[in-house]
């Protein structure tokens, strides 16, 4: 089969010492090229400039078909972007595709930063990442909690978003006894974000469930709340 011309150009600027040390770093078997992040952003972006919606979604099918590192982060990133029109396009339907093939958080935190845009955009979407909470796979699990951090960066939430973020507070409540290390930390990172904004529901949250986490996840949550015993 012939390979996607943006694949040859990924491989094109690979690093063979570089593609081992992330094959040993992210300990997960796959093809790794050794091409960096800021690299691959910048060919993303360079590569939708002149596709539209559906082309861009092709593209986007293409590269994490073939299963190699950097073009996973690239089909992700072609996805990342806050205004997709028209946003039914099947942009979320492909990101949440992705979703159960989830086996490590590299990959996963890119592909759930294009996934939170769509969230944002839709709230309603919600509804059906609800249901990731009971998956067995924890990537999919921790991918609820990763793709709904916009929800802790809220400043002066409306009536229908301080409802939504009651709504995930309630999931950190539901994963609270997972001992998985990963849902952990993602409980964790979620009441840390959220203590920026709002220390004292954070702080309410832990008095009430905090006891159920695991120490480091609770010193996490506080971490930037003054007074709060860890």
């Amino acid at each position: 089969m012939t390979e996607i011309p943006q694949v040859t150009e990924l491989r094109a600027l690979g690093d063979e010492t570089k593609a081992a040390e992330l094959l040993a770093y992210h300990k997960v078997p796959r093809t790794y090229l050794g091409v960096s992040v800021p690299v691959i952003d910048g060919l993303a972006r360079h590569w939708r400039t002149d596709l539209d919606i559906e082309a861009r979604l092709e593209l986007a099918r293409q590269l994490w078909a073939t299963d190699i590192h950097e073009a996973r982060v690239a089909a992700a990133k072609l996805l990342t972007q806050a205004r997709i029109r028209p946003d039914d396009s099947g942009a979320w339907r492909l990101i949440a595709s992705w979703v159960p093939q989830f086996d490590g958080w590299a990959i996963a935190d890119h592909v759930m930063k294009a996934g939170e845009k769509r969230l944002v955009a839709d709230p309603s979407r919600l509804d059906e990442v609800d249901g990731w909470l009971a998956e067995p796979n924890f990537w999919v699990r921790r991918a609820a909690l990763v793709g709904t951090l916009p929800w802790t960066h809220l400043r002066n939430p409306k009536p229908d978003e301080t409802e939504q973020r009651e709504r995930v507070l309630g999931w950190l409540e539901r994963l609270a006894d997972d001992r998985e290390n990963f849902i952990q930390k993602a409980i964790g990172w979620w009441l840390r974000e959220l203590s920026k904004h709002d220390p004292e529901r954070v702080s309410a949250w832990v008095e009430a469930h905090g006891a159920r986490l695991k120490p480091y996840a609770r010193r996490e949550a506080v971490r930037w709340i003054k007074d709060q015993p860890s």
